[in-house]
């Protein structure tokens, strides 16, 4: 019995359990259902469209739906669950099954992240393409292969990154809280399942490097595209307006009207990714008397952009759009 105790004390992940209260659960089950519903009806709408469309759809409806397929898969696996824990029953998985959901998790939300950057890139070249590309000279031809291979890569080398989020994990018990947290991941115990690294700084050298190269770096790098777009819209806007010649807009009139709703979407996700980095991080490395409050903060911010992105793809995407009012006008 000694041992097993200073086996318990010895791991890394526990410490702080966060409560929340019935208005905070609430609010969280409608954002998980929002979420599950609105991102399940943009991958089935705008997915139909892709595979209807005999040349492989439009390049940004194939990212964002891979996007929201990401979203879709985040909600169900993982905050579905979380909500099943906030209304009061008590799961408790085995340390492999722990391993197991603990690398979906962290291999979802990884994705997640760079599915959206990717998105932003995507839309800042199409608004600073000079000329209309090939397909639209000489008519559809597919999705290009990069496309397909970037988007293969982000979900290939996310999956290897999620590796020792498999590894360094195991199943706690009913009294199991969290001293390690990383945004990719928890903002606290779920199924039992926390983390258990070799030491404490070998866990946090993980959330460090996590910190910087996944979750700062994409978050960095977005706000770069979205200032870069915002510059092109601009310039194309007084281009326009001189009577200049501005191919972009002539020529691909949809893109620039989508590239509105990613700059929305990307500011979106960099106020609700950006929150949580902040938070998870506060409660890191510097703890203090707010650490619990903050991963209240947190726990919502992660949900906000899985919720909401659907509601702004609804405003400004045209097909999707004309379906939801269909459905509510029967």
């Amino acid at each position: 019995m000694d041992a097993s105790m200073e086996e318990t004390e010895e791991l890394v992940g526990m410490g702080l359990r966060v409560s929340v209260s019935p208005v905070q659960t609430a609010f969280y089950v409608i954002l998980v259902m929002l979420g599950i519903l609105g991102n399940a009806t943009v991958v089935g709408v705008i997915g139909e469209s892709v595979l209807k469309d005999p040349g492989g759809g439009r390049n940004s409806d194939i990212i964002i739906m891979n996007m929201a397929l990401s979203n879709l898969l985040v909600s169900v696996l993982r905050n579905t669950l979380l909500v099943i824990s906030d209304l009061g029953l008590e799961l408790y998985s085995s340390k492999e099954w722990c391993q197991f959901l603990m690398g979906i998790w962290v291999w979802l939300r990884s994705v997640n992240v760079w599915s959206t950057l990717f998105l932003s890139a995507f839309h800042l070249q199409t608004l600073r393409r000079v000329a209309p590309s090939m397909g639209t000279i000489h008519g559809p031809r597919g999705p290009p292969k990069t496309l397909l291979l970037g988007l293969g890569l982000i979900w290939i080398v996310n999956f290897i990154y999620s590796i020792p989020a498999h590894i360094f994990s195991t199943s706690g018990n009913e009294n199991s809280t969290e001293t390690l947290m990383l945004v990719s991941s928890t903002t606290r115990p779920l199924l039992g399942c926390v983390w258990n690294f070799p030491t404490s700084y070998s866990g946090l050298a993980y959330a460090t490097t996590s910190m910087v190269i996944h979750e700062t770096i994409p978050i960095i790098l977005m706000a770069f595209t979205n200032l870069g777009s915002l510059y092109t819209l601009y310039a194309h806007g007084r281009m326009r307006s001189s009577g200049q010649d501005a191919p972009t807009i002539k020529r691909v009139p949809a893109e620039r009207r989508a590239a509105k709703v990613i700059l929305a979407l990307i500011m979106l996700f960099i106020a609700s990714w950006g929150t949580s980095i902040i938070s998870v991080n506060y409660f890191n490395y510097n703890r203090g008397s707010s650490a619990e409050f903050l991963l209240v903060i947190a726990r919502f911010a992660n949900i906000i952009f899985i919720a909401m992105s659907p509601v702004v793809l609804a405003v400004g995407h045209r097909r999707l759009r004309s379906v939801i009012k269909s459905v509510l006008a029967h």
